[in-house]
């Protein structure tokens, strides 16, 4: 053999070994990155070969799957009131990538979570049948919120105080996610959808942060108790009327301006909603206590997984004294979310202690047996000493029994709440939020809830949280308990 024919036998057999070496790198190092790829069509051709499992509430399933016609996708998934419970489940679609509980929960409802595997179906390398999500929704209280918001743009959320249940999940507009499931048609729905100026898609319950305005007066009242500035909500605070932001010339005036408010203990300033009282006592408490209290109640707090991951509710840090005073009257760079507020409402009324909120209570196989219990799993965590809970709770009280939450009262039943109105735009030039935060409480049940209103067609002066927001509240609340 000469020298030529060896040279090219040499060169021959390294292409066949970087040929063998590429493919064993794709098979062994990309295969797995190629097969979970979003594109990969055989993924949705296999996540749809079969029925899903199943989104339940009180016992029945709120999703399905109908057979397709004329597709290699043989399934697609289904919704039951779509619109009302979008919120909770989001959507899987076809098309694009699952959402809400869909998407969290995607590997049991497809069948593919390890642990639903039987020993046969390891041995035959065969898909589990899929298991179910067992959420903790009240249809009772989720259908009273929606109905309640109706043509409003908003969102509610409803909290058992006792067990960290979340009972009621609400955004509007809603979306339906059965216009999402199909490939078919999946594209010009998500157009349409995503064009809508009014953002239906939104889940404003827990992912859209706004300036909660006076229901964060709560947090502050419970810093000033905390920190001992005041032994108790019928103390006299010093708090001049109208109070002028330290260090500036702007002067923060009340709604009601023949409230009250000069020198208001806490009852009658929350009572009245009176500004200067909580921008002073925010000053007074200084911003590193207000926010170390803030965060106990869950603001500041960026895993905070529902299991739906909930966007961050914030509470500065860095402000001077005028900027600090404005937090105190729930605005300059302060956000929070339904969820959050409900948050604060759900544990005063439980004497001082948050039990984590949570939407799912087990997941289960096909057979019911459950995988995984959250119930039992729920963590406490004590926010204020029991004294200041209770103090907290009887100011609440008068807030609905003859303040500015007078559109809360349920009779039969003990309720107590917090009215905002939050400032939208350069110089307040929008439509203000309003906000109503709450709890009820009637033998042994007991709820607490949020709602904020983002737009309603109210007249500017009839914008409130007392005229939009608290009936809303209350729908939920009786709802929940009777």
């Amino acid at each position: 053999m000469n020298k030529t024919i060896r040279r090219a036998s040499v060169f021959a057999l390294l292409l066949v070994f970087a040929l063998l070496v590429r493919a064993t790198w794709v098979q062994f190092y990309d295969g797995q990155a190629l097969a979970d790829d979003s594109k990969n069509r055989r993924n949705a051709i296999e996540t749809y070969s079969s029925p899903l499992g199943n989104i339940i509430v009180a016992g029945e399933s709120i999703t399905g799957s109908a057979p397709t016609k004329g597709s290699d996708l043989a399934y697609k998934r289904t919704y039951t009131d779509g619109e009302l419970y979008a919120a909770v489940t989001g959507y899987a679609s076809q098309s694009y990538a699952p959402t809400q509980l869909e998407g969290i929960y995607q590997d049991l409802l497809n069948g593919t979570d390890t642990r639903l595997k039987t020993m046969m179906d390891t041995v035959t390398d065969k898909r589990a049948d899929p298991g179910n999500v067992v959420t903790t929704i009240d249809p009772a209280v989720q259908k009273a919120a929606y109905d309640a918001l109706g043509e409003k743009k908003g969102a509610a959320v409803a909290i058992d105080p006792t067990t960290g249940k979340i009972l009621a999940v609400v955004s509007t507009p809603s979306y339906d996610p059965s216009s999402l499931t199909d490939a078919d048609t999946a594209g010009d729905a998500w157009t349409k959808l995503n064009k809508d100026s009014d953002k239906p898609m939104t889940n404003r319950a827990l992912r859209q942060p706004l300036p909660p305005g006076s229901t964060f007066k709560l947090v502050v009242a419970a810093a000033a108790l905390e920190d001992g500035l005041y032994s108790s909500v019928d103390e006299k605070t010093d708090s001049p009327n109208p109070y002028t932001l330290p260090d500036t010339t702007t002067v923060l005036k009340n709604e009601n301006s023949s409230a009250p408010c000069e020198n208001a203990n806490i009852r009658t300033a929350l009572q009245y909603s009176c500004n200067n009282v909580f921008a002073k006592m925010a000053v007074d408490v200084g911003q590193d206590k207000l926010k170390a209290m803030a965060d106990k109640f869950g603001f500041n707090d960026e895993t905070q997984d529902v299991p739906v991951r909930a966007y961050t509710s914030v509470y500065p840090s860095g402000m001077d004294k005028a900027q600090t005073g404005l937090t105190g009257i729930g605005q300059f760079d302060v956000t929070a979310t339904p969820l959050q507020m409900a948050m604060v409402s759900a544990a005063i009324a439980n004497g001082g202690e948050m039990v984590t909120p949570h939407m799912v209570s087990e997941i289960t196989d096909s057979g019911d047996d459950v995988l995984e219990n959250y119930d039992d799993g729920a963590d406490t965590t004590r926010i204020v000493s029991s004294d200041t809970a209770d103090q907290l709770q009887s100011a609440m009280e008068t807030v609905v029994s003859k303040g500015t939450g007078t559109n809360a009262q349920i009779s039969g039943a003990t309720v107590g709440g917090k009215t905002g109105t939050a400032q939208h735009g350069e110089n307040n030039s929008k439509t203000p939020y309003a906000w109503f935060t709450s709890y009820a409480k009637a033998g042994d049940k007991q709820v607490a809830v949020a709602v904020m209103v983002e737009q309603s067609d109210a007249a500017r002066s009839e914008v409130s949280g007392n005229g939009l927001a608290a009936p809303v509240a209350k729908a939920m609340m009786e709802a929940a308990i009777e």
